[in-house]
């Protein structure tokens, strides 16, 4: 098959690395693409924004297969527009990525079919926000409802900054992500990134994993779009598991083909483990960013036919198999990153990295410049490795980390802390 895949990060890296050694792969392409993916696939430079031109290159490439990364074209119905002009593509359809681009829709969702999440309230006016939240008290959790690259979801220390957050995005701060926003109760407990491929009737679970969202060690400082993850996340028990199927994924699945808009794709659930069980924080349409670098790791089986069997609808009987080892990866961003950072510094040391035991390491913003590689944006490289535990897997990274030169780089030195802890702990 010769098979398009659309995006420029780390996520699509993961994807590409892994739908090359497919036995169904002929010829792969990525638009536009990184440094690193170009070791995979033919990077190709066109603007994914642009339909049209998506189509067209579809057609004057033979193209069998479209794969859609990032949230963003979903969310404008590119799988809407390729497969109208015939192309098979995976992802949900625009109507069905409402699951992440307005969470609003997705909280009205979770209360109509009773699928466990936190208590919420949408509004329109800043003033009426303000009011809720001044009778609700802290601690609070403030969303913007639209699509905001990992930057909608403030977690306020008192009432001035859940307010000055109000007022930032019902005043553009987010653009129009923040035209409307959601405040929900803040959840207790551990944190975990479940996902499940999806044909529109059933669904199947994947690997989980943890991520680590806030840019310092400790898990302090602001939220980031995820500074590292592991797999798997020893807080997803099997019988939790089961439970996230069965109250959570499974309902969201019957209830969008009851609406008329079958949800096709991978369907990551952000959750709470809490005391009563596994809540839903959020969902997003595609796959995560930096999980699917370890999920990619850990997949023993053909990516593509699985693929494959979500769009087509034959996932019924379909299974997949995964190593035991497990994986980590540590995100490397340009300093400044979450805020103003600078483009352009070069990076070195990637090929001695490469060759620590276990480590593959996953471009997500970079480009190249003549013989040089160099940094492209705020989350730049994804030093993965795999290991026979967490604690294991967490050691390689860093070591491959060590070996980079990039003095306008940094990264966490914690990831995986909490299941190293567990690790030594015997738990």
């Amino acid at each position: 098959m010769n098979i398009l895949l659309l995006g420029s990060g780390g996520r699509e890296h993961a994807l590409a690395w892994k739908m090359a050694g497919s036995t169904l792969t002929d010829k792969l392409y990525c638009a536009p693409g990184n440094a690193g993916i170009a070791r995979e696939a033919e990077c190709v430079p066109l603007d994914i924004t642009d339909h049209p031109a998506v189509i067209s290159f579809c057609k004057a490439n033979a193209i069998d297969f479209v794969v859609v990364g990032p949230e963003a074209p979903l969310c404008a119905g590119v799988v809407d527009d390729l497969e109208a002009a015939g192309f098979k593509t995976f992802g949900p359809t625009r109507a069905a990525a409402q699951l992440e681009g307005s969470k609003g829709f997705t909280k009205d969702l979770c209360r109509a079919n009773n699928i466990p999440t936190a208590a919420y309230e949408r509004f329109t006016t800043a003033e009426a926000a303000k009011a809720y939240v001044r009778k609700q008290g802290m601690p609070i959790v403030i969303k913007a409802d639209g699509l905001a690259a990992g930057k909608g979801v403030i977690i306020p220390e008192g009432l001035s900054e859940a307010e000055a957050a109000i007022n930032m995005m019902f005043g553009g701060g987010l653009g129009e992500a923040g035209a409307e926003v959601v405040v929900e109760e803040l959840m207790v407990g551990e944190e975990a990134s479940f996902f499940a491929l999806c044909d529109g009737e059933n669904a199947i679970a994947l690997a989980s994993a943890q991520d680590h969202k806030r840019v310092g060690d400790g898990d302090t400082g602001p939220n980031t779009g995820g500074m590292g993850a592991y797999s798997p996340a020893a807080v997803m028990t099997p019988e939790m598991t089961r439970r996230t199927m069965d109250e959570i994924v499974l309902p969201t699945v019957r209830a969008m083909k009851a609406m008329g808009s079958p949800y096709k794709g991978v369907l990551f659930a952000g959750l709470m483990i809490t005391a009563q069980g596994p809540k839903l924080i959020e969902y997003n349409a595609r796959f995560g960013d930096p999980e699917t670098q370890v999920l990619m790791l850990r997949l023993m089986s053909d990516l593509v036919p699985a693929l494959l069997a979500a769009r087509d609808g034959q996932l019924k009987a379909f299974d997949l198999r995964w190593y035991p080892d497990a994986a980590l990866t540590v995100v490397m961003a340009a300093r400044g990153y979450p805020g103003a950072y600078e483009r352009g510094s070069v990076i070195g040391g990637l090929e001695a990295a490469g060759e620590v035991e276990g480590v593959e390491i996953f471009h997500a913003g970079t480009r190249t410049d003549g013989d040089k590689i160099v940094a492209n944006g705020g989350r730049v490289l994804n030093v993965s490795a795999l290991g026979k535990n967490v604690t294991e897997a967490q050691a390689r990274a860093y070591q491959a980390v060590g070996r980079i030169d990039w003095p306008g780089g940094f990264c966490r030195r914690d990831i995986g802390w909490q299941a190293v802890r567990r690790e030594k702990s015997g738990l």
